[in-house]
């Protein structure tokens, strides 16, 4: 949320059809009004801006566009930073190969011989073998464990 203004709008446009229309130097009129020299001659300039006598700034419409633009900009980032994160996680669970746990078949010696006599392409180590828990299985045509309702 922006911060409050220091001056308010009717002040600003008074002050501002002052220095135009009488002529008088922007330091005077400030001095009469009480306001700081150089935040009228800012807004003189705004005003000639969006009158059209100056190229050197944007009016206040397109000032107000380029904001939103810029937020929009910003909200775009985000999103496309969550969605490389998100893809990256989804490409690494994707990469990663099933493992079944010991647990999930009675007997892992049993699902080896009928799995490999059914065909499905599995790699366990020796050792995983005899200890029957946290052998892995890359199987694409069945489930890791024939019981199971995965």
């Amino acid at each position: 949320m922006p911060a409050p203004r220091k001056y308010p709008d009717e002040l600003r446009e008074r002050a501002v059809r002052e220095v135009r229309t009488t002529g008088r130097p922007i330091a005077y009129v400030a001095k009469d009004l009480g306001i700081h020299k150089e935040a009228l001659r800012g807004w003189v300039r705004q005003a000639e801006a969006d009158a059209g006598e100056r190229d050197d700034r944007l009016t206040t419409a397109e000032y107000e566009e380029l904001k939103q633009l810029r937020k929009k900009v910003a909200e775009l980032r985000r999103a496309n930073e969550i969605l490389k994160a998100a893809s990256a996680f989804f490409a690494a669970e994707l990469d990663r190969p099933r493992t079944l746990v010991a647990s999930s078949c009675s007997n892992p010696s049993t699902y080896a011989q009928s799995s490999s006599a059914k065909g499905a392409s599995f790699s366990s180590s020796r050792r995983a073998r005899q200890s029957g828990r946290n052998w892995s299985i890359r199987a694409t045509k069945r489930s890791p464990c024939p019981r199971s309702s995965r």
